[in-house]
Formats: structure tokens, C-alpha cells, sequence
């Protein structure tokens, strides 16, 4: 290949000569540099939703919409925030009767809106009374199956949200930003999001990343945590950290499999509700005491729970928290 690099010294010489000559002529114009003139970037408009719309859910089901949606159910706290977050609170006619945790603005603009559904499922006759539109219910059977199936039948709309991931996060902002037609500013919630987890993520880069052990909950002898393939999972990788994980499905974990697993950081979530759950408390736990995380007493309460374990457009403030936690010194 190299010969077919060279130029023969005959052209080199004639072009050259070539060039000399016109510098030299009395008759060569003078060269005039050419000005192109800057031309401002124009960002692409977002389109506008056109009704009759049929949208894809977390659980692959497509849903039409005939037209733009005024009255909303939210079956999931992390729903009504999207929904919020959109500037569409006002449009909320029914929600889950779980609302701690809520900024005090949501709070205010909910006080009227009365509870369709509790832990234990949904009071269909309460939805039937409020006439919505769109129905937001929650995946991975937070929403029971069988109250899904029972409003598909009503005739209607159900949209499935359960994101595994933050870029799911993303996307399902996005998905019910386009059923309300409130595209730019998810567009804009968005890009502020992830501005923020790529500060936090270059922030940790390069630093050891700790076993992390999550506690959800420990309810009747069972441990709850991260679940494979989870957003909580995602997010605490995306922290910094190592996370140990329990079932996919039911995200418990046996105690024989942490104890293996040697948490280097534990973390309690559940601290936020029962003030009982603390460093101490768990190093008296039989079994915990040998966990290098007792041992080295990195046991931490985190009071920011809800942040970090509800999927809506303040995750990233419970990526933050995690990522404080898990990397006390790179991230203030």
C-alpha cells in the first residue's frame, strides 16, 4: 500500500512551478477570503399528539385513545408525579389512598381528589363514578391483574407503567407525555433528569464500588430488597454501587444468600417509617453480626426512601441520596 502514497517528483515539480508562477503574474486577481455566514441551530419542533392514538405499555399492551385525556387515574403514587410533573395535575379525578411522601404542591392540588383505590386493589364503583378517560395503573402486580382486566372490560383506557431501569423511567414519562399531549415538556423534564444522573455518575467514576445491600423491608421473617432487573437495582449502580439482589419477582432475599453475599453497605430504607430500624438494631439481628458492613459499621438509615424507591420524575433526587450514601466524599 505505501508505494500508492507517494507522488512522483515530476508532478510534485510541476505543481511547484505552477504555483510560483501564479503568485508571481501581475494578472492573478487577488485572492478574496470567502465569509460564510453563522447560521443559528433550529431546534426541532416537537409534534403534537393526533388523536386517535394507540400507545404501547410497560406490559406490551397497545391502548387507544380517542382523544386527548381530561380526566385521569392515577393507581400509583410514582403515576400521579408523572402526571404532575406534566403540568396535568389538575386533570387527576381519582387516586390510590397511599399519599405520604408528596410534595406539598401535590398534596394541595389532590385534597379534593377522592382515593379509587387502596393496597388491597381498586374500588371499581369509585372509578366508575369519577368517568375517566385514562387510567395509569402500576405493573409487576401492584396493580391487581384482575382490577386491569375488569377496567379493560369497562371500556376503559388502562396504561400499564412499571419501569425496570432509568432510561424505563425516561420512556414512561415520555409515554404518557405523548397520551397527553404534553410532549416539550417531558422533553424538558427529561433532559433535566439526566443531566442530573450523568453529574452523579461521573462523580462516582473511577470509585470502588461496595456491595450494597438495600433493605426494602424485613416483614414476617422475610427479607425485601432490590429485585433483579429493577429500576432500584439500576439506580444504585448507577450510584456507585454493587447491589445485592433478591428474586426478580418477589425481591426477597434468604438470609443464608446475604450472609454470602458479605454486604460491605447496608442500607435502610425502611428506616423512614419504623425509627426502630437502626445500625444498632440490626447488628443485633442473628446472623447480621458477621456482615462485614456491621462489622466496619457502615450501616446507614435512609430517610429519603420514598425518593429512591418511587419511579417519577424526583428519582433522580433518590439517585442523589444513594449516591451520597454509597460515596460520601465525591458527591456533596
Amino acid at each position: 500500500m505505501a508505494p500508492r502514497l507517494r507522488t512522483p517528483l515530476l508532478v510534485l515539480v510541476a505543481l511547484l512551478l505552477a504555483a510560483c508562477n501564479a503568485a508571481a503574474s501581475p494578472s492573478a486577481p487577488a485572492s478574496t477570503p470567502s465569509v460564510v455566514p453563522s447560521v443559528a441551530a433550529t431546534p426541532t419542533p416537537i409534534p403534537a399528539t393526533t388523536y386517535p392514538v394507540t400507545l404501547t405499555d410497560d406490559e406490551g399492551r397497545e391502548v387507544t385513545l380517542a382523544s386527548e385525556p381530561e380526566r385521569i387515574i392515577s393507581l400509583a403514587p410514582s403515576s400521579t408525579e408523572i402526571v404532575c410533573a406534566l403540568d396535568a395535575c389538575d386533570r387527576i379525578v381519582g387516586v390510590n389512598d397511599f399519599r405520604d411522601g408528596f410534595p406539598t404542591d401535590i398534596l394541595a392540588a389532590l385534597e379534593d381528589v377522592p382515593n379509587v383505590a387502596s393496597f388491597t386493589g381498586v374500588d371499581r364503583e369509585a372509578v366508575v363514578d369519577v368517568e375517566p378517560d385514562l387510567v395509569l395503573a402500576a405493573g409487576n402486580n401492584l396493580t391487581p391483574p384482575a382490577d386491569i382486566a375488569a377496567l379493560d372490560e369497562l371500556g376503559y383506557p388502562v396504561l400499564v407503567l412499571y419501569p425496570e431501569s432509568l432510561d424505563e423511567v425516561y420512556a414512561d414519562i415520555e409515554l404518557v407525555s405523548v397520551a397527553l399531549d404534553a410532549r416539550a415538556k417531558a422533553a424538558a423534564v427529561v433532559t433535566g433528569m439526566r443531566d442530573r444522573v450523568a453529574a452523579v455518575e461521573d462523580a462516582v467514576t473511577g470509585e470502588e464500588r461496595p456491595r450494597t445491600f438495600y433493605e426494602v423491608s424485613l416483614f414476617s421473617g422475610s427479607i425485601y430488597t432490590a429485585g433483579e432487573g429493577s429500576f432500584l437495582a439500576a439506580l444504585i449502580e448507577a450510584a456507585g454501587g454493587d447491589p445485592i439482589l433478591g428474586d426478580a419477582t418477589t425481591t426477597a432475599i434468604q438470609l443464608e444468600d446475604l450472609v454470602a453475599a458479605d454486604p460491605e453497605l447496608i442500607l435502610l430504607g425502611d428506616a423512614a417509617y419504623d425509627p426502630s430500624i437502626t445500625a444498632e438494631s440490626v447488628a443485633q439481628r442473628q446472623g447480621w453480626g458477621r456482615m462485614t458492613a456491621v462489622v466496619e459499621g457502615r450501616v446507614i438509615p435512609m430517610p429519603e426512601d420514598i425518593l429512591i424507591t418511587r419511579p417519577g420524575p424526583r428519582i433522580v433526587d433518590g439517585l442523589e441520596a444513594l449516591a451520597r450514601a454509597i460515596h460520601p466524599e465525591p458527591v456533596d
